[in-house]
């Protein structure tokens, strides 16, 4: 009796039971050369398609789920991948020949992560910790409002602060637990955080309740921090504020904030500036504005006059006939940004200040020379183009 052609080699028998079943790689739309990345890529793209609960009531959608979900079990586990690509499904499938626990819906740590990671994406599933370990969380961020005079804020400085935070428990190194013990893995999650419900091939990844995600149980905990692994305390920082800074800026130190949880990386501290009001000067970008008061007989005749600036005193030419409100720049005497570029102007917007308090010989000397000014429009220009636009005015 002779042997069919079929059976003469494996490629032969590869052919004839592969028949029956469609193959992994055409499942997932992918190459047999296609990596690990790519498998479980495609297998995401797959199963967020033909999710039943995407698809309700769609049996045809549901057997692809299925296939997807068989396909990617097989394809993501290396000793069955190699199974698979030499005997095709009997290398994998018992029924068939293949070693045992290869086929079924039996989950591997690959496809346990690639599901959880589909579920995800599904249902917007989150939260911090890893699988297979205790769950750890970074600490808070924290913000600090430091106030600073112009002077300070403009030339830079360096200030110590005392913040009150959260820091981890130096008794237990914030594992929780009495020293000399250590935190018990969770029993009902087996140190993972989390449990997994099943139902058919239906699977919900949740929180641990025991736990409460930390994946270990603390059963003597630590007398000074009660087991959280973490204490109240103020902590002293050296802040280095940079020269430029303004209002509205924030220093960001990193890890300055509250510590983590279960060992996890602390938060960091954000020193929120303010700059206080000055007495003399107004900050507007790069530049410093200040008002200067003149008299009368200087604005008339010009003169000199100091005026301040926040690196000492300076002279500023007031020329004759100087109006009030006249903005005079000087240049380079503002504030260097903190994020660069050229250093601002001061702005010196001078005030005419009235005499007040005259005695009756001064009061006298205003009115001559009042009457000497009436009647000479060059002298008072603007006033007398004021009263030339009323009567127009009203005569219109």
């Amino acid at each position: 009796m002779s042997v069919p052609d079929f059976c003469r080699s494996g490629d032969g028998i590869k052919e004839d039971l592969n028949m029956s079943k469609q193959d992994y790689y055409e499942v997932l739309g992918v190459s047999k050369n296609a990596s690990d990345a790519e498998l479980k890529k495609a297998y995401r793209r797959a199963a967020q398609k033909h999710h039943p609960d995407r698809n309700p009531d769609n049996t045809e959608s549901e057997e692809k789920f299925k296939e997807a979900k068989e396909a990617y079990e097989m394809l993501s586990d290396p000793q069955k991948r190699a199974a698979y690509d030499q005997f095709g499904h009997a290398g994998v499938d018992p029924s068939m020949g293949g070693r045992p626990g290869a086929g079924g819906f039996g989950g591997g740590a690959n496809f346990s992560d690639i599901f959880g990671d589909v579920f995800g994406d599904i249902f917007g599933a989150g939260g911090g910790g890893g699988r297979g370990g205790q769950r750890v969380y970074r600490g808070a961020d924290l913000r600090y409002n430091l106030e600073l005079s112009l002077e300070d804020a403009v030339r830079g400085t360096t200030v110590k602060i005392r913040v009150p935070t959260y820091a981890t428990c130096k008794t237990c190194n914030g594992s929780g637990a009495k020293k000399g013990t250590k935190p018990t893995t969770c029993t009902t999650c087996g140190g993972h955080g989390q449990v997994r419900m099943q139902q058919g091939f239906f699977s919900v990844q949740q929180t641990c309740p025991r736990c409460n995600g930390n994946g270990s149980i603390v059963s003597d905990p630590c007398s000074d921090c009660n087991g959280q692994g973490r204490i109240k305390e103020q902590k002293t920082l050296s802040v280095k504020v940079p020269a430029g800074v303004d209002s509205g800026d924030r220093i960001r130190l990193a890890n300055e904030g509250e510590a983590g949880e279960n060992g996890g990386p602390s938060g960091d501290l954000y020193v929120q500036i303010q700059v206080r009001e000055h007495a003399i000067f107004k900050r507007e970008d790069a530049n410093l504005y200040c008002e200067v008061p003149i008299g009368f007989a200087t604005a008339a005749l010009g003169g000199e006059m100091e005026v301040p600036t926040l690196g000492g005193r300076v002279v500023l030419k007031v020329p004759p006939e100087t109006q009030s409100g006249k903005l005079f720049r000087m240049r380079g005497k503002g504030v260097k940004p903190v994020r660069g570029g050229a250093v601002g102007d001061l702005m010196c917007r001078v005030v005419i200040e009235t005499p007040v308090k005259l005695n009756s010989q001064q009061k006298e000397l205003l009115r001559n020379l009042d009457d000497s000014l009436k009647g000479n429009g060059k002298h008072n220009p603007q006033h007398h183009s004021w009263l030339d636009g009323v009567k127009k005015f009203f005569t219109e």
